[in-house]
C-alpha cells in the first residue's frame, strides 16, 4: 500500500514540520509494510527553505482590500500551482489513499490554502484516487471562490473526514450541512514521543520558562477576533513579562518556532529586555532560530513551562508534559485547552496584563499536567489515527457528483 499526505511540513514555522512527522511515523506504525510519503503543499522539499520576502509579502498583502488580496494571490499562486501539477499527478497517480491533514489547511487565508486544496482535490478526482481529509482545522469564513475550491470534496471518493477539535466541527458542519458530517481527530502532534526528548530536560534550582514569540502581523493577520485585543503582542508585553517572571524567581528564556517573520521580531524583543540587577545576570536570555523539528521539540523539552500564542508550541509541550499558558487570538489556540482540560491556562484575547499572565504561569508550574487526562488525549490522537487507516480498507464511497 502506497499513502501520500498532503500537508506544509516544510513550513519555516516547524509546528507543521512536528505534526508531520508525526502523523507520517503513527501511519506507518499502523501499516506494516506500507510507504508513506510526505507532500508539502507550498512544493518545498526541505526544512530551512524560508522565504525572505514572506514577511514583507505579508504586510502588503494586508495594506489591500480582501477582493484585491484574493485576485494578487490568485494570480501569483497560479503559475506556482501549474508548475506543481504534473509533479503532484505522478504522485497522485502512484499512491493508492490520498490524505490531506493535519493542519489548519481548510481556512480561507485569501486563497492560499483553498487553491493548493482545490488542487489536490482535482487530481484526485481525475485520477479517481480515495482521498481523506484529516485532523485539519476549519476557519468560520469562507469567500464564495474558496467554499468552491474546497467544496470539490464532493467530487472526489472521500473515504474519511475528521477535524481537529470541536470549533472546527462546528465550522465544518456549517460549510458542508449538505454534504456529510465529519468526526474529531485530535492533533497528531499530541503523539510526540516524550522518551526520544527526555534527555533535554534538567531539574534546576529555578523554573526556566520559554516565551514562544510570533509576530504581531501574523497575529493581526489570522485573528479570529477582536486583533487589538490580542494579548502579548508588542516588544513592550514581552519585557513586561520576562521582567514579572524574573521577579517572581523564574529564568526565562525567548524563541521561535523558525518562521523568520518571528525571527525578526524576537531579535527587536531582545534588544529591549529588561535591565537585571546583579543577582539576575544571566537569567533572561534568547535562543537561536531552530531549523528543524527535533531542534524545536529539543528545545520546549528542555523547559518547565511555556507562553505562546504558536498552537503547536502548546501541543509540543503538552506531549511532553509541559505546562503551557495559550495565548488567545486565534479560535485553534482554544480549542486545544478545552480539549486538554487546560481552559485556566488560556488567556483570552482581551486586554490581560503581564502580572496576570506570569499568575496564570506560576498556577500552571504548580499544578503541572493531570497524567491520566494526558494520557487519554495522547490516545485519542493515536486513536484517530488508527482510525483513518481502518477507513482505507473499507470501499470508499462514489463521489457525489450530482450535489457538487
Amino acid at each position: 500500500m502506497r499513502v501520500v499526505v498532503f500537508n506544509v511540513r516544510y513550513s519555516p514555522n516547524l509546528g507543521d514540520g512536528i505534526l508531520a512527522e508525526c502523523l507520517e511515523r503513527e501511519l506507518a506504525k499502523a501499516l506494516p509494510g506500507a510507504e508513506v510519503e510526505t507532500v508539502d503543499l507550498a512544493g518545498r522539499d526541505a526544512y530551512g527553505a524560508a522565504d525572505s520576502r514572506r514577511f514583507g509579502v505579508l504586510r502588503l498583502l494586508g495594506a489591500m482590500p480582501g477582493p484585491v488580496r484574493r485576485m494578487v494571490v490568485e494570480r501569483v499562486l497560479g503559475r506556482r500551482l501549474a508548475a506543481l501539477r504534473p509533479v503532484w499527478k505522478r504522485r497522485i497517480e502512484s499512491a493508492d489513499f490520498v490524505v490531506i491533514g493535519g493542519g489548519n489547511l481548510f481556512q480561507d487565508d485569501d486563497l492560499n490554502f483553498p487553491l493548493k486544496v482545490g488542487q489536490v482535490l482535482d487530481l484526485c478526482r481525475e485520477t479517481d484516487t480515495p482521498v481523506g481529509v484529516f485532523a485539519v482545522g476549519v476557519s468560520s469564513h469562507w469567500s464564495p471562490r474558496a467554499a468552491a475550491l474546497f467544496g470539490r470534496l464532493r467530487e472526489c471518493r472521500v473515504f474519511h473526514a475528521s477535524v481537529r477539535d470541536a470549533g472546527a466541527l462546528q465550522n465544518w458542519q456549517a460549510h458542508f450541512s449538505d454534504w456529510r458530517d465529519a468526526n474529531l481527530a485530535p492533533d497528531p502532534a499530541l503523539t510526540v514521543e516524550r522518551a526520544e526528548h527526555a534527555h533535554g530536560h534538567v531539574r534546576r534550582v529555578r523554573p526556566l520558562v520559554g516565551l514562544c514569540v510570533t509576530h504581531p502581523v501574523v497575529l493581526h493577520r489570522h485573528a479570529s477576533g477582536d486583533a487589538q485585543a490580542i494579548p502579548l503582542a508588542s516588544v513592550e508585553s514581552y519585557r513586561a513579562l520576562s521582567g514579572q517572571l524574573l521577579q517572581a524567581g523564574c529564568d526565562v528564556v525567548l524563541f521561535t518556532n523558525g518562521a523568520l517573520e518571528d525571527q525578526a521580531f524576537l531579535e527587536r524583543v531582545r534588544l529591549d529586555l529588561p535591565e537585571t540587577d546583579g543577582r539576575m545576570t544571566g537569567r533572561c536570555g534568547v535562543v537561536a532560530r531552530p531549523s528543524s523539528p527535533d531542534e524545536l521539540i529539543a528545545l520546549i523539552g528542555s523547559l518547565d513551562g511555556l507562553v505562546a500564542h504558536r498552537l503547536h508550541a502548546c501541543i509540543t509541550a503538552y506531549a511532553l508534559g509541559i505546562p503551557a499558558v495559550g495565548l488567545g487570538w486565534d479560535q485553534k489556540v482554544k480549542g486545544f485547552f478545552r480539549l486538554t482540560a487546560r481552559e485556566p491556562f488560556f488567556v483570552s484575547a482581551h486586554q490581560e496584563d503581564e502580572a496576570a499572565i506570569a499568575k496564570r504561569v506560576l498556577a500552571a508550574l504548580e499544578q503541572g499536567i493531570d497524567p491520566e487526562t494526558h494520557r487519554l488525549c495522547v490516545a485519542g490522537a493515536r486513536g484517530a489515527i488508527l482510525r483513518l487507516t481502518r477507513d482505507m480498507k473499507m470501499p470508499a464511497p462514489a463521489a457525489d457528483r450530482a450535489s457538487a
